[in-house]
């Protein structure tokens, strides 16, 4: 369980930082695709989070 927490947030930190990244560029392909990894990232860690609530106890 708690290697499932620490990759989770992982995975919500790489999203924000990538979304940081989104915000801070001036190149419009550069922050389009970091605002889409962010996206990519977030929705990642919300399905990981939504399979553990799912399973059933160990």
């Amino acid at each position: 369980m708690k290697d499932y927490r620490t990759h989770l947030e992982t995975l919500r930190q790489q999203a924000a930082e990538a979304a940081l990244i989104s915000a801070l560029t001036t190149v419009r392909h550069k922050r389009e695709l970091f605002a889409k990894h962010a996206q990519h990232l977030d929705a990642l860690a919300d399905e990981v989070e939504h399979a553990n609530e799912q399973a059933p106890p160990a």
